[in-house]
């Protein structure tokens, strides 16, 4: 195949045929001459639709059951409208070469210096625009999926987005997200020196196909988003389950209660055997994994009345200037727990369950 439909015409949005290695073309709608710049130049792909409106509605049905979820949503659930969107996302590749020094732990008490080099290949993915509504931040997408682009036929099958962020910012999120994954390959307990340099850097704008469902339940409407190529149900929302709220707060409680108390006395009766300067942080972890227990069961109980389902891969790619608060930090909810509605929030539980058990 000798051209490559990637570049849109910046006069009249047309699609401008490009042949490999041409500089110059003309539009063959308005006939306005344009100079191609190579990385300067946005390509345009696509990924076929492989999923059937009747198998995506089957997937649709499947996500209704969960134990997190209303007991009778699978009943009750009421599909209104399903449709086919084509989302546009960032993807840029790199071979990404990099370089750090610093230290690393040789025992418990000492460290030693060590040179890290970095030469991998690496891609980003990331929406180009506000997908709140639809919860997909990345998608995977191989380099043998993209298709050149076709304006017409895309619009006249599906709801199609046009990118609204800038592809300097893009290009930035990539770069930071690539500096975080050439970090991570050796962690070093401090660095002194770091460089990165991003070769053979491909930026591009993928139009992604999604199946968007739209149901009902007791009034109240929800929204689940299926993967038009890869088959699975990525995103959802649904009412939560009453019994599975109570049972997450009582049990939260009682492990964390137990971890509480029973390992803070193991914790003390083990440094009392020891003069290790490191039993003040085992005599802190039962008190912080109880509280942990503790508050994990709280949020489950009291923000489980809406459950939101969303696939690991289609978060938002990590960053090197921010990232997830990991285990404790996701107990805590970051730091906002209200701690004092613990109680409150818990007098309504009797009252609740004994609402639903009488439906």
């Amino acid at each position: 195949m000798d051209k490559t439909q990637g570049l849109t015409c910046p006069e009249c949005s047309g699609i401008v045929p490009v042949k490999e290695g041409e500089r110059l073309v003309a539009c063959p709608y308005c006939g306005l001459h344009s100079l191609i710049q190579g990385e300067q130049g946005t390509r345009r792909w696509q990924v076929s639709r492989r999923l059937e409106r009747d198998k995506a509605r089957q997937l649709v049905g499947g996500f209704f059951s969960g134990i997190k979820k209303a007991r009778d949503l699978k009943k009750e659930a009421q599909i209104e409208d399903m449709f086919l969107v084509y989302l546009p996302y960032w993807r840029v590749r790199a071979d990404v070469a990099g370089w750090l020094f610093g230290r690393v732990r040789k025992d418990k008490d000492e460290t030693k210096p060590v040179e890290v080099a970095i030469f991998e290949e690496m891609i980003w993915t990331d929406a180009a625009l506000d997908v709140s509504e639809y919860g997909v931040h990345q998608v995977g997408i191989a380099q043998n999926q993209l298709e050149p682009y076709q304006k017409q036929e895309l619009h006249a099958e599906a709801i199609v987005f046009d990118p609204t962020e800038s592809h300097t910012d893009a290009l930035d999120e990539a770069h930071d997200h690539f500096i975080y994954r050439g970090r991570n390959k050796q962690r070093l307990h401090s660095t002194y020196f770091e460089k990165f340099h991003f070769l053979h850097e491909q930026l591009a704008i993928v139009y992604y196909p999604l199946w968007v469902a739209r149901y009902r339940y007791h009034q109240r409407h929800y929204q689940v988003v299926v993967d038009g190529v890869n088959k699975e149900v990525l995103y959802g929302k649904a009412p939560g389950n009453i019994f599975y709220r109570a049972g997450a707060l009582v049990a939260g409680l009682a492990a964390g209660n137990f971890v509480l108390v029973n390992g803070t006395i193991l914790a003390a009766m083990a440094m009392s055997d020891s003069s290790d300067d490191d039993g003040l942080a085992l005599l802190l972890l039962p008190i912080v994994l109880g509280i942990g227990l503790i508050i994990a069961g709280y949020r489950s109980f009291r923000y489980g009345e809406e459950v939101e389902q969303v696939h690991g891969k289609v978060k938002k790619a990590i960053g090197s200037k921010g990232g997830s608060g990991g285990l404790i930090g996701n107990m805590f909810g970051g730091g906002n727990v209200d701690l004092g509605g613990l109680m409150k929030t818990g007098m309504n539980l009797l009252d609740e369950v004994s609402k639903s058990s009488k439906r």
